[in-house]
């Protein structure tokens, strides 16, 4: 009988069903995986924006990973809205104390709406502390602009910037294109050459939640 694949994630909640835990959890059985989840805020969000967040305390995250990690296991973990540069600290502390080798890193920082889902402060701790960890980092353009710290106008800072986020520590960097003008095209570097992977946009208003 062959076991069904176990997955991880670490985000936030958000009441819209459109991103976050929901829509992890939601990918993961749509692909036959079994989904655990692991809290780290509370967002009031619908299509239209975010009304409120409450941050779940570190402690209370730390308990969520162990409870799941001690009993159920995962074969990946994924890793979403994070907040707080102590509810960062908490959950690389927990990915380290666990030995996870298959992470997936969304540098969630701002969600569509404009609203900012990770303070300023945590950025650092993001750089420092997790992405190390990363099998792979799948920021958007937005979010990797802030990762470097400069705007990345065209295909050579692209391709600049996913160098310097690799030497971050992440073993693999998928920059997504959702954000740019054209074609939607992600652009994958893994240490030692560049792939690109596109598709045709989808017309619609409907993209809440979308990545």
């Amino acid at each position: 009988m062959t076991a069904v694949p176990k997955a991880l994630t670490i985000a936030g909640s958000d009441s819209g069903g459109g991103a976050g835990i929901q829509a992890d959890l939601k990918t993961f059985a749509a692909l036959g995986v079994y989904g655990a989840s692991v809290l780290t805020a509370i967002t009031a969000q619908n299509t239209r924006g975010v009304t409120a967040i409450h941050e779940i305390p570190p402690d209370v995250v730390t308990a969520q990973i162990r409870a799941v990690l001690d009993d159920i296991g995962a074969d990946a973990v994924k890793t979403g809205m994070l907040s707080s540069s102590a509810i960062i600290g908490a959950v690389a502390g927990e990915l380290r104390r666990y030995g996870v080798e298959r992470l997936v890193v969304d540098p969630v920082m701002v969600a569509k709406s404009g609203d900012h889902l990770l303070r300023p402060e945590a950025v650092r701790a993001l750089r420092e502390e997790l992405l190390p960890l990363a099998y792979v980092v799948t920021p958007n353009l937005a979010e990797a602009e802030v990762l470097v710290g400069a705007p990345l106008p065209d295909e050579a800072a692209l391709h600049d910037a996913a160098r310097r986020i690799h030497a971050m520590g992440a073993r693999h960097v998928v920059i997504k294109g959702g954000h740019r003008p054209g074609p939607a095209v992600d652009l994958l570097y893994d240490g030692r050459g560049f792939r690109e992977f596109s598709a045709e946009r989808v017309d619609t208003p409907h993209t809440h939640g979308t990545g």
